[in-house]
């Protein structure tokens, strides 16, 4: 009989695996003898107190390929003990929501001593991960094999394992069982349905669950524009003036999907328990190095790097290096100009069919450059980030890149050079060529190179014939081959740039939130394609919202209502109104932009962020928290009352 990690009990000697630890091939004998026994001592004394084993026992090594592969678990209890030191927060007998601790366990819903089920499987594997990172050297000056290797008091021993190269990786396994159930309710039967979204949370956490319920809240939300803006492509075509109300509309849709949003957002994790986890500090990034210091926030020995000396990398090295980017992003950008002047002056010349296909080529040949540029840039990026011990370069410069990539061309068509035709077919080949290519890079490529690595990876173990069971070997190999996931960052960048192309030209071309749609009905399919076959299992994150991206979005919209009324200034039908004054014309757009922003913030302002419903709950907790501490005082005073009468009988005494 197979063995699945669903079947495998959690004794001592065959526990449920959760994590795999992968090492160097060369790594010598006593690191691995120290390692273990960092994992597995009690907590006391400055280990995990987790289960760990090798993936193969010495009979299966001499059978099969020795990896050099560890699983990690835990006891039931052990994994109780840190939901409780990882601040979870669950549901309560009374339907309150409130934060795990193992002493009032019996108070929470769906607990029972027999029940295994009371924690996901993304929880536990957080756990895990939790715990391995707050692994700390003691007294070793070094890792035991290693001199080079050096250790300090309070230094975390995994990232330190990792940045040596001791450690080659460590991932979560997948549950091929849970897994399939997933598959089945989620993406394998094509259909227009609601994605399992707790189901998904349930198995890869709460960040990647808020992607996925975003992605598909967008994709609704973007069926009104589209259904609007069809209309608009068919029969007024020309008429810039009747954009106005396409354009109004635009504006307070962009407005209200973000603010409702936010309220499904909080509704959701507040019933996940993650809107009430308390913010922790984080660890310095595994790849920083520094001076040993005492960080004046938290109170802990760590590596501290002089503020000065990173002002100095990023104002010398990073920011110009920023800038020849966007000039070399410029520089291509008007290459791209002269390919679609050499374009039309060709088919001016002609007139075929042929040549008018051509028109095309420019923007496609453009938009593949564009999709290059920014994985280039990407990568340099997170190198400037680790090299100038920055942890928000990516973001803070890596968005502006592909925000000025991506729109320089469409606001210089429309803004200098002023030709709405050439700017309609420019989004339209940008908007359709971004789209395909993405999902054949992100999603098809990589699912194929993994189906033939899994082909090859069957073929070995068959011809393996042995008599053991094979299967969670085969599982680990097959999985610690897949990609890695990197965050949900590139995906919300898709959206972002997605929602720029639907709301920062509406009234120029409002067929894009149509194409948006069709192309997000795919999306959905294959992300969760990606997630489940292409890459290894990510850790789960808690979340309570997603973060900065919101944001960006908001600041997207607002963008766009300047970028709308700006088009709709410079129409041929508004001109026609004030012939002789353009002061008076531009004066006008300046206060419908205004006054359109004013109805924009007086929006976001009326709707509140959190439902009525969870304002009360979140509103009671804190307030039972205040109660409860005054009662504390209350007792602290109580007891000191009582030991002022036996001090002062003791003074007398003397």
């Amino acid at each position: 009989m197979k063995v699945t990690l669903s079947a495998l009990n959690t004794s001592e000697s065959s526990f449920t695996p959760l994590v795999v630890i992968e090492l160097a091939q060369d790594v010598k004998e006593e690191t691995k003898e120290w390692l273990k026994n960092r994992i597995i001592a009690k907590k006391e004394d400055g280990g995990a107190q987790l289960l760990f084993r090798p993936l193969l026992n010495k009979y299966e090594q001499e059978t099969l390929e020795n990896q050099n592969l560890y699983l990690v678990g835990a006891s039931k209890i052990r994994m109780l003990l840190g939901a409780e030191a990882v601040g979870l927060v669950k549901e309560c007998n009374d339907n309150t929501m409130r934060a795990f601790t193992y002493r009032t366990r019996q108070n929470f819903k769906g607990f029972d001593d027999n029940n295994d089920d009371f924690l996901t499987m993304a929880e536990c594997q957080f756990i895990i991960k939790h715990e391995l990172e707050n692994l700390r050297a003691k007294d070793e000056k070094m890792i035991p094999g290693y001199p080079q290797a050096k250790l300090y008091p309070g230094k975390s021993l995994l990232r330190r394992l990792l940045t040596s190269g001791i450690v080659i990786q460590v991932f979560p396994l997948h549950d091929n069982e849970a897994l399939k159930k997933l598959e089945d309710s989620w993406y394998t039967r094509f259909a227009l349905k609601y994605q399992p979204i707790d189901g998904i949370r349930g198995y890869f956490g709460e960040t990647i669950a808020l992607y996925f319920g975003f992605l598909e809240y967008f994709t609704f939300a973007l069926i009104p524009m589209a259904v609007i803006g069809l209309p608009y492509y068919l029969f007024v075509w020309e008429d810039y003036d009747k954009y106005v109300i396409f354009a109004s509309f635009n504006l307070i849709w962009s407005t209200v999907i973000l603010e409702v949003w936010k309220r499904g957002c909080a509704d959701m994790t507040y019933r996940w328990g993650t809107l009430l986890m308390k913010r922790k500090f984080e660890e310095p990034r595994p790849g920083f190095h520094g001076v040993l210091g005492i960080n004046p926030i938290t109170g802990k020995e760590e590596p501290l790097y002089p503020s000065y000396k990173r002002q100095l990398r990023i104002y010398l090295v990073s920011l110009p290096f920023v800038c020849l980017c966007l000039y070399f992003s410029l520089y291509v950008m008007m290459i791209y100009f002269d390919l679609e002047v050499w374009a039309l002056g060709l088919h001016e010349n002609s007139g075929s069919e042929w040549t008018s296909v051509l028109l095309y080529v420019p923007s496609i040949i453009y938009a593949i450059v564009i999709e290059i540029m920014n994985r280039l840039y990407r990568y340099a990026a997170e190198f400037l980030t680790s090299w100038g011990k920055t942890s928000g370069f990516i973001f803070t410069s890596y968005l502006p890149f592909n925000f000025l990539n991506c729109f320089a061309s469409l606001f210089y068509i429309a803004f200098v050079l002023k030709d709405m035709k050439l700017l309609r077919q420019s989004l339209a080949t940008l908007l359709i060529t971004s789209q395909i290519l993405n999902q054949i890079v992100e999603s098809l490529l990589p699912y194929w190179l993994q189906r033939k690595h899994g082909v090859r990876v069957k073929r070995k173990m068959q011809a393996l014939k042995t008599d053991i069971d094979a299967t969670l070997y085969e599982q680990v190999i097959l999985e610690k081959e897949m990609g890695t996931y990197l965050g949900t960052f590139d995906d919300y960048l898709e959206l972002f740039l997605q929602f720029g192309y639907v709301s920062l030209f509406s009234c120029v071309y409002p067929l894009a939130a149509a194409f948006a749609v069709l192309n997000n009905f795919t999306e959905v399919n294959s992300d969760a394609l990606k997630m489940c076959r292409v890459f290894k299992r990510p850790f789960s994150e808690p979340s309570a919202s997603i973060g900065v991206w919101q944001l960006a979005f908001e600041t997207m919209s607002v963008i766009s209502v300047v970028t709308n009324c700006a088009l709709i200034g410079m129409s041929p039908q508004v001109n026609a109104v004030f012939p002789e004054s353009k002061a008076d014309l531009i004066l006008i757009v300046v206060a419908v932009e205004h006054a359109l922003l004013a109805l924009k913030f007086i929006l976001a302002f009326a709707i509140p962020d959190k439902p009525r419903h969870i304002q009360v709950k979140l509103a009671r907790l804190e307030f039972e928290s205040l109660e409860a501490l005054k009662q504390q005082q209350m007792k602290l005073v109580t007891e000191n009352l009582k030991e002022e009468p036996k001090e002062s009988g003791k003074e007398k005494a003397t």
